[in-house]
């Protein structure tokens, strides 16, 4: 630990305090003196290390973002348009889940599948709950389950088509359109990697689509006879951490998958794009997720409530006043990046100040670039300290006493050069007199 002074102010200046932030506690306490402005930095070990490259991917289109954010980390052609196939699905699930509840009942509509379409056999005139559908719907990716919650949905195909583009519009995906819930081929209906991953860090956002992309498999219940559907994401089957989200293939899209992974506290959603295979398809998904775990961390250099400085009461410097934090601060940051933490907070206060009044600043960078500010506040009330006290404060200062010291022996000594004068005076008018 270390803490180094870099500039002492003047009287009532600021002090630049630069301190690692493993040794937050103890720089903390530091951070007395006028109008204090300290620089706590933190540089994980992993830094030390090169970071590793972003992988070489078989897809002609990917990209990867982290969840909390929605921060884009490293892409291949990410924002050219191609064809998604079942990746469509990801909307019609959406758009589903937010116009029907889950419980409620729907009717199948007739459905004139091709042989190679997947489904779950669903007759005309069937029913099943949404729940049950969307299940259907997000792990053996079923056409005829689409098609019914397009239908119980909004009334049509072609009324839930315009709810799926106008949500693409609401979720601001500017090169993604839709011309069908099922997802077969059509010139009209295309995204990108980008926004392919945006649409599912979105999904994840509804708990129980979330909760649904990440069953190994799953047993319809209502119906005309219970089903059992598996996942056709091979991640979710064979890898811990990856939680969802959903494939597709046609022979002119090629193989997609949007897959998202929760590990240490972090989540990323990784999409590619018209890879050759399904090995390839899922080898690079595992791979740009490998790669964001291992380049990039969540730094929170602020909590809420923490104390980063303590400030006397004038008049009662014995009294100290903490100020801490108002929010705190999680940034996403590459593993290999500096986060630094400026304090400006003064030295001395004087009351009364209620408890928590902003009385200074943090200032929070991440490889130079600042990203948060958050204010500085009294943690409790600050109090005034009475005429008396303050007069006591400044008879017991060093310098207070001596000044009166001097004042009083000044005053003496020309007393007495009065006293002495008058007398001389007095002395030569007697003799004079006389």
């Amino acid at each position: 630990m270390t803490v180094v002074p870099q500039r002492r102010a003047r009287s009532g200046g600021p002090l630049a305090l630069f301190v690692t932030l493993r040794a937050l506690a103890l720089a903390v306490a530091a951070l007395t003196t006028a109008a204090a402005l300290a620089t706590l930095a933190a540089l994980p070990a992993a830094a030390q290390a090169k970071l590793p490259a972003p992988p070489k991917l078989s897809a002609p289109a990917a990209a990867v973002f982290e969840v909390s954010s929605g921060q884009p980390l490293y892409g291949v052609d990410a924002g050219d348009r191609r064809l998604i196939a079942s990746t469509t699905k990801i909307m019609t699930a959406l758009v589903a889940v937010e116009k029907l509840p889950l419980g409620r009942v729907c009717t199948a509509p007739a459905y004139a599948a091709t042989p190679a379409e997947t489904q779950i056999g669903l007759r005309q005139g069937e029913r099943m709950s949404v729940r049950d559908l969307l299940r259907a719907l997000m792990l053996p990716s079923a056409n005829d389950a689409a098609a019914t919650l397009a239908v119980c949905a909004a009334g049509s195909r072609g009324a839930f088509i315009d709810l799926m583009n106008a949500k693409a519009r609401e979720l601001r995906l500017a090169d993604t359109h839709f011309a069908t819930p099922v997802g077969l081929d059509s010139p009209a209906n295309y995204s990108t990697a980008a926004d392919l991953a945006r649409l599912g860090i979105a999904l994840r956002q509804k708990p129980f689509l979330a909760r649904t992309v990440d069953l190994r498999s799953a047993v319809l219940r209502t119906g005309a006879f219970p089903r059992t559907v598996v996942n056709r994401n091979g991640l979710v089957q064979s890898v811990p951490w990856v939680d969802g989200v959903k494939t597709g293939h046609t022979n002119a899209a090629g193989y997609l998958l949007v897959a998202s992974s929760t590990r240490d506290g972090l989540s990323f959603v990784a999409a590619v794009m018209g890879t050759p295979s399904e090995s390839a398809r899922d080898a690079d998904a595992l791979a740009l997720l490998r790669w964001a775990y291992a380049t990039h961390r969540i730094a929170t250099p602020v909590k809420s409530g923490a104390v980063f400085a303590r400030a006397k009461l004038k008049y009662r410097p014995e009294d100290k006043i903490d100020l801490v934090a108002t929010r705190s601060v999680r940034e996403l940051v590459r593993r290999d990046q500096r986060v630094v933490v400026a304090v400006r907070a003064p030295d001395e206060l004087q009351g009364p100040l209620p408890r928590n009044a902003v009385v200074g600043s943090l200032t929070v960078r991440a490889g130079g670039r600042i990203v948060a500010r958050v204010p500085l506040v009294t943690r409790t009330a600050v109090p005034e300290v009475g005429i008396l006290e303050r007069a006591g404060d400044a008879v017991a200062r060093p310098g207070s006493l001596i000044a009166i010291v001097v004042i009083v022996g000044g005053a003496a000594a020309l007393l007495l050069r009065r006293r002495h004068g008058t007398r001389r005076r007095r002395g030569r008018a007697d003799m004079e007199a006389a």
